[in-house]
């Protein structure tokens, strides 16, 4: 076993968040690091899932093969309450600034080696990935773990579709409805000025249109085709949150050409990269419920992708 050391991420700014530093067992020479960027919702530094840990997986697992990874709390885990009265909330706020935080930590660091510091984005974390490796994150690589190419109000659309098909006559009708509306709410988002986006609720009571306009117009495939540094995309074949044809293909088709990237598609894994129990999004619960691991095969693939940039 490496050893786990305590940091804090943005010990500075108002918004200090607990981290932990693992690191391979003799840091002789200068190791590479990798930070890692939650998907949505508020996420502790584990990422936990129901019984699943999927960053304290990773963590352990990367640094027994020589690579340095530092995970922590995110932003809204901690100061949700502070911070769902902010409308001007965006992605920004709520995960770039403490991913770019959290390089620069890293680079600080006198066992790491400052030119190797990766960047595994997680769902949402990978959607934004590219762009945090824009602004300011100056990553050496970056891998995207169960991402999307696509806007994420179209991901939510597209959840919405699978768990409408699977319900009865009645419920339908009443859910149909509800989803046009919804849809038609996303519609406008664009239309919006930044002032109006942030007085516009589009789902539950504080998820404000602005969030999705801001990061809308910052479409990843924008970042993806400009970059020429090593990629690496991964995505289990049973995640029901993101899909094969709509998600994995489609940064296929985008990015296939290009030397720098590097895809990887994972049977019965989902989007936790762990075994797949019922692969279906009604049993959203049931199936992160179960406890399980990060499949030994995607950590190999990520170490020795690191090792090889």
């Amino acid at each position: 076993m490496g050893m786990n050391e305590k940091l804090i991420i943005g010990k500075e700014t108002k918004y200090p968040l607990n981290g932990i530093l693992s690191l391979p067992e003799n840091c002789s020479s200068k190791v590479p690091a990798v930070v890692l960027v939650h998907g949505s919702g508020p996420a502790d530094m584990d990422e936990k899932v129901g019984n699943n840990y999927p960053f304290k997986d990773l963590a352990e697992g990367l640094s027994e093969k020589g690579i340095a990874v530092l995970r922590y709390d995110k932003r809204t885990f901690v100061y949700g309450k502070e911070m769902k009265n902010e409308t001007g909330l965006s992605v920004k706020e709520e995960t770039i600034e403490d991913a770019v935080l959290a390089a620069g930590l890293l680079r600080k660091d006198s066992r790491i080696d400052s030119n190797r510091v990766f960047i595994i984005g997680h769902s949402l974390g990978g959607m934004l990935a590219p762009r945090i490796d824009a602004e300011g994150g100056h990553f050496a690589g970056i891998i995207i773990m169960g991402g999307s190419p696509r806007r994420l109000e179209e991901i939510l659309m597209d959840q919405n579709n699978d768990v409408l098909e699977s319900l009865n006559k009645f419920l339908k009708m009443i859910a149909r409805k509800q989803i046009a509306a919804l849809s038609s709410k996303f519609d406008k988002i664009y239309t919006l000025s930044d002032e109006e986006a942030k007085s516009t609720v589009v789902l539950g009571k504080y998820s404000r249109a602005y969030y999705f306009k801001e990061m809308g117009e910052h479409p990843s495939t924008d970042y993806l085709n400009a970059l020429n540094k090593p990629v690496l995309i991964l995505q289990g074949d049973q995640d029901f949150h993101v899909s094969v044809d709509r998600d994995f293909k489609v940064y296929k088709n985008l990015l296939g050409e290009k030397q720098n990237v590097t895809f990887k598609l994972y049977p019965n894994l989902n989007h936790l990269f762990m075994p797949a129990v019922y692969g279906e999004i009604l049993k959203m619960k049931k199936e992160y419920k179960v406890a399980q691991h990060v499949d030994e095969k995607v950590i190999h693939d990520i170490a020795e992708w690191i090792h090889s940039v």
